[in-house]
């Protein structure tokens, strides 16, 4: 296996880069993105959808399955960072103003139910 970039700031080239060199940019638009990032995360779902939940925990001991997530998560990442490349948006600093947020409006000892 080859020694690949772990950082973020270094995907976030090789993606820009593999699309410049395609010249993909023009159809790199948010819109677009944004649309890509929905259909890869759909596919994602879609290897979940009428799995119990027992079986849903198990994918990843199955290779093929595991094969297929690993793929589908990567697809969803990829479009995610480019969708933050093209508008300037740096992903980490959002997850964690996001964290801080539902820090405050849910705090330790509150109502259980999901975050939003």
């Amino acid at each position: 296996m080859t020694d690949h970039p772990r950082d973020l700031a270094a995907l976030r080239r090789r993606l820009a880069e593999f699309a410049a060199a395609r010249d993909w940019q023009p159809y790199h638009t948010p819109k677009n993105l944004s649309a890509a990032l929905s259909v890869e995360a759909a596919e994602l779902l879609e290897i979940f959808q009428w799995l119990t939940p027992e079986q849903s925990a198990r994918v990843m001991t199955d290779p093929d399955t595991a094969h297929r997530v690993r793929d589908e998560v990567a697809d969803v990442l990829a479009y995610l960072l480019q969708f933050c490349e093209v508008l300037g948006v740096d992903p980490l600093a959002a997850l964690e103003a996001k964290i801080e947020r539902n820090e405050s409006r849910f705090p330790v000892g509150g109502a259980d139910g999901p975050e939003g």
